[in-house]
């Protein structure tokens, strides 16, 4: 068995009983099943994860089968791109298949589900099919073809398979039950015929199957023991059991289970309508950055454990639901701040004169490349008289609160020297085109002198202008400014895209980045997260935004909304809130409020456990039952203890709550010490 786990999702339950009822370990097999009809996008890594993250487990084995029965929307283009994303996200697979590889079993198979009198020809249009097949609250009626003798149905089957007849003509339908209530159940459709050439058979078949034949029958070819679906195969696990049931002899029979897929705001994860983008210019292709495809957020600048952490904060549920983009974005930010380079980039620059810096003297300044690595080193950057920094990073007039450069007020250059502005030269318009500072010899950082201990209370970044390099910058934002651009069935999603989706500019970067690499990733210090674009040339830089350093969106969404209301009286100052007593008024109403909120408040919770003790937090584990919120706020608090190593997780305390919280019957509680 594998090695015992305290707290398992529910797919891990199911195989952990199966092994405990007797399933050798050493036959466990699943399989990733994706159709090879466009790009993988972000919705796919969560089954992508599962799948292959449950072969990790389990040191099982795990394939990556293409279900391509349908050539009119099949390439090889898709294949190679759906191999090159998984590879990308970390994961092998056992061995590549391909539906198409069991054509021909498949066809036997037909051929005995006819023989056997449970398959038919029928020759009904598609209208007369759909009428006949009745409604969710009313039985359908037999075909008129559902007693053809088996051998009108085979010579008619065999026809069919020699493309002696138009598409449409005939189908091949399985003989189960016109009176289920599962609709699904009615005399599916197996076979159809389609006149095209198939991207690996060519023209050797003119017949396909359908999803739901081919599906649970290749599962048991390639003896898959967990077929895991999303949630909207669920209805099919009748007719996958009776597909399989019918043709099975021996060996392993593969269990169908079905997990929530993963729907994300402000994003579309239709491939249809993901094409369409495309197909009318609106993105520059399936590998745009604003696009949800795993090629698009790899271009961007998303890196494989920023996706696979995001995929287990969201974790394993049974339900549907929305979660926020933000929480996406926030583990890529978590990621890259561990990783990532710190360098100098100006993407909006106003000129600085530095009026008693000598004129030709240029100095080469130490910078640490990341703090938060300290086997990251140091680099050199230039120091001249002239430099730019943001235009925002200067007002020249500004009040007591404003913390950057202004006249009369002191800030630091990062890395190097105290300035203080003095005057500023501008143009007919009144633009501001120099600000004209002086600095302070001795107060270098890093030198240890006196001056460069004075704190002043602003720092700001710069680059040399004599040693800056161009480059292209381009600014990315949500391809959608509606939350859920999908949502609305009378309104075309397309009315919702964002018009500021995309700004290009000419950013000025230190000259340390003149030999960078396509898919390099640096933060720019102050503004965010920036990759090399594939795009890129030594003489032509190309730089993404990845991801600023902070979630600007909520706060541009909260302007909008925000009433204007009249200015308060001031307040007395009030003391900050304990850790723990925020974490439990967030959690009164964490059960009450949606889904997507709630993403929000837990990520708020999980931020304040990191200052909450354990013999403070046991004091609430015998919160009354009623309050399902506050349970799952302390609950949220106590498992971030445990990954912070704060308590030990075999703790007998710890281990008894846990066991309450998983059998208490409440599918939040459970859902989150599931996903421990």
């Amino acid at each position: 068995m594998a090695e015992d786990y305290v707290a398992l999702n529910f797919l891990e339950q199911i195989v952990e009983e199966d092994i405990t009822n007797g399933f050798p370990q050493e036959d466990l097999r699943f399989r990733f099943p994706p159709e090879p009809n466009g790009y993988l996008h972000i919705g796919h890594c969560k089954a992508i994860c599962i799948s292959f993250g449950l072969g990790e487990k389990y040191n099982a084995p795990v394939n990556l089968r293409f279900d391509d029965t349908n050539p009119s929307k099949e390439e090889q283009e898709y294949v190679d791109a759906i191999q090159e994303d998984i590879k990308w996200l970390g994961f092998k697979w056992d061995k590549v298949c391909y539906s198409s590889d069991y054509f021909q079993q498949l066809y036997d198979w037909a051929i005995q589900l006819i023989k056997d009198g449970k398959a038919y020809i029928d020759s009904q249009s598609s209208e007369a099919m759909a009428e006949q097949k009745g409604t969710p609250t009313e039985p359908g009626t037999n075909s008129p073809y559902r007693e053809r003798s088996v051998e009108e149905n085979l010579e008619l089957f065999e026809k069919m398979a020699k493309g002696e007849f138009a598409e449409g003509v005939h189908v091949l339908r399985a003989k189960i039950d016109m009176q289920s209530p599962n609709m699904l159940l009615r005399d599916p459709i197996m076979y159809r015929v389609i006149n095209k050439a198939h991207h690996r058979t060519g023209n050797t078949w003119n017949i396909y199957p359908m999803y739901d034949w081919a599906h649970g029958e290749s599962d048991y070819v390639e003896q898959v023991s967990h077929s895991l679906c999303s949630l909207e195969f669920k209805p099919h696990r009748p007719l996958y059991e009776w597909f399989v049931d019918n043709v099975y002899t021996n060996g392993i029979k593969p269990k169908q289970r079905e997990f929530a897929r993963l729907n994300l705001s402000y994003t579309i994860m239709s491939k249809r309508k993901l094409l369409k983008l495309v197909q009318e210019g609106i993105v520059s292709g399936w590998d745009d950055p604003r696009m949800p495809t795993i090629s698009g957020i790899r271009r961007r600048g998303y890196t494989p454990a920023a996706i696979r952490n995001f995929i287990d904060a969201v974790g394993v549920a049974k339900r549907d639901n929305v979660i926020d983009v933000s929480l996406l974005e926030f583990n890529v930010r978590e990621d890259l701040n561990k990783t990532a380079p710190r360098v100098m980039a100006v993407l909006d620059p106003v000129k600085l004169v530095i009026t008693n810096y000598p004129e030709d003297q240029e100095e080469w300044l130490e910078a640490e490349n990341n703090q938060e690595d300290e086997n990251a080193g140091y680099r050199k950057v230039p120091f001249s008289k002239e430099l730019y920094i943001e235009k925002d990073d200067f007002k020249e007039n500004a009040n007591s609160k404003y913390f950057r450069l202004t006249l009369g007020k002191e800030v630091r250059l990062k890395n190097a020297y105290i300035i203080k502005g003095e005057s500023v030269v501008k143009d007919a318009n009144g633009n501001i085109t120099e600000i004209h500072c002086t600095y302070d010899a001795d107060s270098r950082s890093g030198s240890g002198t006196e001056a460069s201990l004075r704190k002043v209370k602003g720092t700001l970044h710069w680059v040399s202008i004599k040693h800056a390099i161009k480059a292209e910058v381009r600014l990315y934002d949500r391809l959608f400014n509606h939350e859920s651009p999908d949502g609305d069935k009378e309104v075309d999603f397309m009315e919702h895209l964002n018009p500021n989706s995309l700004e290009t500019i000419t950013g000025y970067l230190e000259p340390s980045l003149s030999e960078v690499e396509p898919m390099d990733i640096f933060q720019f210090q102050r503004l965010g997260y920036f990759n090399v674009d594939k795009d890129s040339t030594p003489e032509h830089l190309v730089f993404n935004k990845t991801v600023g350093l902070r979630d600007t969106w909520a706060k541009v969404e909260s302007k909008s909304t925000k009433k204007e209301q009249p200015k308060a009286a001031p307040k007395k100052q009030i003391p900050q809130i304990p850790a723990l007593n925020e974490i439990k008024k967030v959690g009164k109403k964490l059960a009450q409020i949606p889904d997507e909120k709630r993403v929000k408040a837990i990520a708020r919770i999980r931020e304040l456990a990191k200052d909450v003790h354990y013999e403070e937090l046991k004091e609430l584990f015998n919160t009354s039952a009623k309050k399902i919120g506050t349970r799952l706020a302390v609950l949220e608090t106590l498992i971030v203890l445990i990954q912070l190593n704060k308590v030990d997780q075999k703790n007998e305390e710890v281990a008894a709550y846990l066991e309450e919280m998983k059998t208490s019957g409440n599918e939040l509680l459970e859902n989150s010490v599931n996903n421990l």
